[in-house]
């Protein structure tokens, strides 16, 4: 059942097969067997492309329900701790700040875990993908997805003093006509995100003018270090940058809104032995590293 369903997910024979660490040939005979014993076609099979029958899509659905009957059941009786590849996809700059540096202790508590980091922000299949877990910042907008949040992290208004020392120090963001941004654009929209600040209770956005629009974070504060603008990041991306003086925060009091931090999973595989270890820990990573930088955590 367990890799009849991965096969469904990743629509491919070899995918799953590498996936569950099998050869293409136990896939493919496994199946027919399976096809035999419940006489009907459960996978409608061409040389690009695998999906479910009607029947197939039936029997994947009960699949899912006694696997997660079977593993719950399982981890009540047992000691076993989890075993196998856990696929994860995370964004780079937020992985090796408050992922990596536990991940020796998380492997080491855990030996027969194998796990796969995948890097980035853009929307991804968890199913057809075979990723097993995401982490996120934002507010959750997938309700396929079940999602728990693990942290949030408070940000912030920053740039050079030599872009202040040239523009002006606004005290209030009344003060920024005339002051520029490094435009971030979002990779839902393709439009660039205005700057947040609260503002007597109240959010306030505020479009400036922009001589360099970019897709990542890290281009937006080494631009922001040469001068180029204002930006708006999460505090614990330019800790080392306010440290040593090359950035500096910028209405301090008018700060926006805090960014949640989300592990996102999917329906079929809430009860994975390997997901809940996995984002259990990572909370508290989250929670023990540089608490300063997180909000309500």
């Amino acid at each position: 059942m367990r890799l009849f369903a991965r096969i469904v997910e990743r629509r491919s024979f070899t995918l799953a097969a590498n996936d569950l660490g099998l050869p293409r040939s136990t896939v493919t005979e496994t199946v027919q067997q399976l096809e035999t014993r419940l006489g009907v076609r459960l996978l409608q099979r061409t040389t690009r492309h695998v999906a479910p029958t009607l029947d197939g899509e039936a029997y994947y659905r009960r699949c899912l329900t006694i696997i997660a009957d079977i593993e719950e059941a399982e981890g009540a009786f047992t000691d076993v701790k989890p075993r196998g590849l856990l696929r994860i996809d995370v964004h780079g700059t937020l992985a090796r700040h408050f992922l990596l540096p536990g991940l020796p202790r998380f492997l080491t508590e855990y030996p027969d875990l194998r796990l796969h980091i995948g890097e980035g922000d853009r929307l991804v299949d968890l199913v057809r993908e075979g990723v097993d877990c995401v982490v996120r910042a934002g507010e959750l907008t997938d309700s396929t997805m079940i999602g728990r949040r693990i942290g949030t992290l408070i940000e912030g208004t920053f740039a050079s003093p030599g872009y202040l020392e040239k523009s002006g120090t606004p005290r209030t963001p009344d003060e920024l006509d005339g002051h520029r941004m490094i435009g971030f654009l979002s990779s839902r929209t393709g439009s660039v995100i205005p700057l947040e600040f609260s503002v007597d209770g109240a959010l306030r956005h505020i479009a400036l003018p922009s001589t360099v629009t970019v897709t990542a974070g890290e281009t937006s504060v080494a631009l922001a270090a040469l001068d180029l603008g204002l930006i708006q990041v999460p505090l614990y991306r330019v800790q080392p940058l306010l440290t040593a003086g090359t950035l500096v925060e910028v209405l301090p009091d008018f700060r926006p809104s805090a960014t949640p931090i989300s592990a996102l999973y999917p329906h079929s595989r809430q009860l994975s032995p390997r997901v809940r270890v996995f984002v259990d820990w990572l909370a508290k990573e989250f929670a023990v590293h540089a608490p300063e930088l997180l909000q309500g955590t």
